[in-house]
C-alpha cells in the first residue's frame, strides 16, 4: 500500500506568485525522490489562490524521508508562511 497526502491550500493574493515559485521548486525536488510516486499541483481554474496538492509516496517512511529533505525544509520555512490556509489529509492508497 502507498501513502497519500492531499493538501488544500489558499494563498494570499499578494504572495501568490512568490509562493508558486517556491512550490514549484519543492514539487520538482519531490518528483526526483525515489520514494515519491506522484506529486501533482492542481489550481482552481477560476480562483488561482485555491490550490490542491496530491502526493503519493511508496510508504509512510518515504514520506518522512521527503520531509527530511532540504527542499521540503526550505518550502516549510519560506513558502508556508505566505499562505492564508493549509489543510493536510493523510490517506493510504490500496492499489496502484
Amino acid at each position: 500500500m502507498s501513502y497519500g497526502l492531499v493538501v488544500t491550500i489558499r494563498t494570499k493574493p499578494e504572495t501568490h506568485a512568490a509562493f508558486m515559485e517556491k512550490l514549484a521548486a519543492n514539487a520538482t525536488a519531490a518528483r526526483s525522490e525515489p520514494g515519491c510516486l506522484t506529486f501533482d499541483v492542481l489550481v482552481h481554474p477560476e480562483d488561482p489562490n485555491q490550490i490542491m496538492l496530491y502526493e503519493i509516496y511508496k510508504s509512510e517512511a518515504a514520506f518522512k524521508e521527503h520531509q527530511a529533505t532540504a527542499a521540503f525544509k526550505t518550502y516549510l520555512a519560506e513558502a508556508v508562511p505566505m499562505l492564508a490556509s493549509r489543510d493536510r489529509t493523510f490517506m493510504t492508497r490500496i492499489s496502484h
